[in-house]
């Protein structure tokens, strides 16, 4: 491995058998960190985690209550739990840490509550981004990211939407005034790409990948991977997004094939 890549897959708290539909995609992704969100304690979820597991790969699956939904980082490296970023939904902010030759990299997977009109899922969102906020490290001298399903959109979206409230603009100017950076507009300044459209055929940049501004410096890669959400297989109803940094990892683990035998194709 000669680049530190990260992929964020909201895996939509899937049914067991479109766990394994996912399974087969996750594992051959080039990607040695997934980050995976909307995960649930489920069927589907606890086959994935236990699969990756058996295989070699370090699970860090903090597993949610029933009826919430959390993080769990998948790793092809050796990997160990960062410092907590919120006690509030702590399932929902999962940090670790991997070793690279520039030094250890931080990489928190985040899930940010969704919400509707009332008051109760409002002040919810508005508590867990807050928290987050005030959680994550000071950048100075230290390598972050923070990826996955934000459930935000940048102050200048386009299309803009009146639904959005100030704070949920809030968390990503905040972001960086922390000093990240959005890694997708670090190199796509001006593309317009989507990784959720509704049933009006409306887009929404939810997922996201936010690195520190030394590690901005060393993108190589962010681009969104829309095949998981449009293609034949529908494996969710998000895009995947996957960023490059060219930091080099250190301590790759020696990780089988997760998938069930039967579903490995033969040689021969």
């Amino acid at each position: 491995m000669t680049t530190l890549d990260v992929l964020t897959f909201n895996l939509n708290n899937p049914s067991r058998e479109r766990a394994e539909r996912q399974l087969a995609y996750l594992a051959a992704r080039p990607e040695p960190v997934l980050v995976l969100t909307e995960t649930a304690d489920s069927a589907g979820c606890d086959f994935l985690a236990a699969r990756f597991t058996a295989a070699g790969y370090a699970v860090t699956f903090p597993r949610p209550e029933r009826g919430e939904r959390g993080v769990m980082v998948v790793s092809r490296l050796m990997t160990v739990p960062g410092p907590q970023i919120t006690g509030y939904l702590p399932h929902r902010a999962v940090p670790v840490l991997v070793e690279t030759g520039d030094g250890p990299v931080s990489i928190v997977g985040l899930y940010v509550p969704s919400r509707n009109a009332t008051e109760e899922k409002t002040v919810r969102k508005r508590t867990f981004l807050d928290a987050c906020l005030r959680g994550l490290p000071t950048t100075v001298g230290r390598h972050e990211v923070v990826i996955g399903d934000l459930n935000i959109l940048e102050p200048d979206h386009r299309p803009a939407y009146r639904a959005f409230q100030p704070f949920e603009y809030d968390f990503y100017t905040g972001l960086g005034r922390a000093g990240y950076r959005d890694a997708f507009r670090t190199l796509h300044p001006q593309t317009a790409e989507y990784s959720w459209v509704g049933r009006t055929g409306d887009g929404y940049r939810y997922d996201h990948a936010h690195v520190t501004r030394g590690l901005a410096d060393e993108l190589r890669d962010c681009r969104y991977i829309h095949e998981v959400r449009t293609g034949p297989d529908r494996l969710t109803d998000h895009s995947a997004l996957s960023v490059s940094l060219s930091p080099q990892p250190t301590r790759p683990l020696p990780v089988t094939d997760p998938r069930p035998a039967d579903a490995v194709p033969a040689l021969f």
